[in-house]
């Protein structure tokens, strides 16, 4: 079975990979899990280990000569590999830990095809094309056996905002401060999911922004594929600062539409 998917594009991989992490997730939810501590308070369970463990199966028999960086593993394959896949087994640990469903599995191949996974909905959000970081490719959500295209849209007014450390923004940009302005109050109502999961959701038209502090979040096995897969369904995807995602930009503001980024990172660059 494993050597069927040699015969998938690369967005089918991804979407393959990532439907595997989310079984194990899945199937392993609301056990008795041991904690591996990672220092500062992170940490991961043995869901995450056992979720990279089969993402791994599927692109190993898929993509044999290509490298992969895991949120767990680390970097594994060829050094000198053209391709690299980017893996976050589960996004949201902490939510998973205290019995909160709101997690994603992310697997994106770098600059390329990806896929996130709803273990729960079963729902696997992914990009219809292999270069993926092109404005408006397309993209789609992949559940209960229909497809739909992801159309991006601002008519929820509900922006998701990050407020998970590090901080590095700060004292310029706070995403605390960012809920505290009167405009954003006035145009938007905040939510917090603590996942990127909320990433999928912009593509999808449930949420109309994502924000988050960070650095160049490009090469993130955190952000990657939601970025992609926002920047493929046509979202505006640029860093805190208004620079291009992957070109110093810093943090992420993604955005259904242009007004909905414009008002955001008007309210961003004022320090009233």
């Amino acid at each position: 079975m494993m050597n069927s998917f040699t015969d998938l594009d690369d967005a089918g991989v991804a979407a393959a990979a990532a439907r595997a992490g989310a079984d194990v997730v899945r199937d392993l939810y609301g056990r008795r899990l041991a904690r591996i501590d990672k220092g500062g308070g992170d940490f991961a369970t043995e869901a995450d280990v056992a979720a990279e463990r089969a993402i791994l199966g599927v692109l190993r028999a898929a993509r044999p000569d290509d490298a992969v960086l895991g949120e767990e593993g680390g970097r594994q394959g060829a050094a000198d590999a053209a391709r690299q896949w980017l893996v976050d087994p589960l996004c949201g640990t902490l939510n998973y830990a205290v019995g909160s469903m709101l997690v994603a599995v992310n697997v994106a191949l770098r600059e390329g095809a990806a896929a996130v996974a709803d273990p729960f909905s079963g729902d696997v959000f992914r990009t219809d094309g292999e270069s993926a970081w092109v404005r408006g490719e397309g993209a789609d959500q992949r559940g209960d056996g229909a497809d739909r295209r992801l159309i991006p849209t601002s008519a929820s007014r509900l922006v998701d905002v990050n407020l998970d450390p590090p901080f590095p923004g700060a004292p310029a940009f706070r995403a605390v401060d960012l809920l505290a302005r009167p405009a954003f109050a006035e145009h938007f109502r905040p939510r917090v999911v603590s996942t990127t999961l909320a990433l999928a959701w912009v593509a999808a038209g449930k949420r109309a922004a994502y924000v988050t502090d960070g650095g160049d979040l490009s090469g993130s096995v955190h952000f990657a594929a939601g970025i992609a897969l926002c920047r493929a369904a046509g979202c505006v995807v640029t860093g805190i600062d208004g620079a291009p995602v992957g070109q110093g930009g810093q943090g992420l503001v993604v955005a259904a539409d242009a007004e909905t980024h414009r008002l955001l990172m008007t309210m961003v660059r004022s320090r009233e």
